[in-house]
């Protein structure tokens, strides 16, 4: 079924839209507030917050998104992995009370701790780290991973950023990496879809690259939409994705994928058309957009 016609009505929402940013609920590296600060600063009128496994952050980024006229767009990224590629499912306007997927966010969690548990201990065979020099990086509440871990290394002074932490010993090839639970993405988008969300994949054409046939898969199982417009997806990867939305009536979004200091992205550096926004918008049934006050 063909999305409403987004052009019947006037949108409550200004742009520009950009549907991908973190704050340290999950990895970055600002609050989010700070963060919804920052993307005003860049001159966005609309955005979401789309922590790993959490919404955590959505009741500070409204209000911090209210107070500056912007509309906010509850979101959150879904871990999964398809046998050894990490997928991640954008999730916008889900019922965040869902049992289902309250239970499989928690799993993924918790699985992070140990995950980054063991990892530290692997590290620390040979480099001076700690388990407490971690939990030093990582904020109360937060998701932790191995940016925390990265972040304890520098804080250490065994490297200079995260970039070299995982080039080198964060890398798999070195030795210390270890496997932590997902979901497999078909999974991931059922339960998004079943807590009236709406999926979108995060630039699927990036490093690891999903195959033509498991997109589809996707796509027959309610998968709504693709991030194309993405610094990770590369040209020839933006255009394979360009056919499989257009053959398949899929939305379009383009995004940041901001992370505070975590990394070179910046707020508004790619941004998603308002008639895409708005076919999210009308899709969603478990969550609402929060408006400015102006526009209610």
């Amino acid at each position: 079924m063909t999305d409403a016609d987004p052009t019947s009505r006037p949108a409550l929402f200004d742009g520009p839209i950009d549907l991908h940013l973190h704050s340290n609920r999950s990895d970055g590296t600002e609050d989010p507030a700070t963060v919804v600060r920052r993307a005003a600063d860049e001159g966005l009128g609309t955005i979401a917050l789309t922590d790993h496994d959490t919404t955590a952050g959505w009741g500070d980024a409204a209000a911090a998104a209210t107070e500056r006229g912007m509309t906010f767009i509850p979101g959150m990224e879904l871990s999964s992995k398809d046998g050894w590629r990490s997928v991640h499912v954008l999730a916008y306007l889900f019922d965040p009370t869902d049992p289902d997927l309250l239970a499989e966010t928690a799993r993924i969690r918790d699985d992070r701790i140990g995950r980054a548990e063991r990892i530290v201990r692997n590290i620390g065979r040979d480099y001076a780290l700690r388990w407490e020099d971690v939990l030093e990086q990582t904020d109360p509440g937060a998701t932790v991973g191995r940016p925390h871990i990265a972040d304890a290394l520098i804080a250490r002074g065994i490297v200079g950023d995260r970039g070299e932490a995982f080039d080198g010993i964060l890398h798999p090839r070195q030795g210390y990496y270890e496997a932590h639970y997902a979901p497999d993405p078909l999974t991931a988008i059922e339960l998004v879809v079943g807590a009236g969300g709406v999926p979108v994949i995060a630039h699927p054409a990036g490093r690891e690259r999903m195959t033509d046939a498991t997109l589809r898969r996707l796509i027959d199982a309610g998968l709504a939409g693709l991030e194309i417009d993405h610094r990770e997806n590369t040209a020839e990867g933006r255009a394979w994705l360009r056919g499989i939305a257009a053959e398949n009536d899929l939305i379009v979004t383009g995004s940041s994928d901001y992370h505070g200091a975590g990394k070179p992205n910046v707020p508004g550096e790619n941004t998603t058309d308002p008639a895409m926004l708005q076919r999210i918008i009308d899709r969603g049934s478990g969550s609402a957009p929060v408006y400015p006050i102006r526009a209610r």
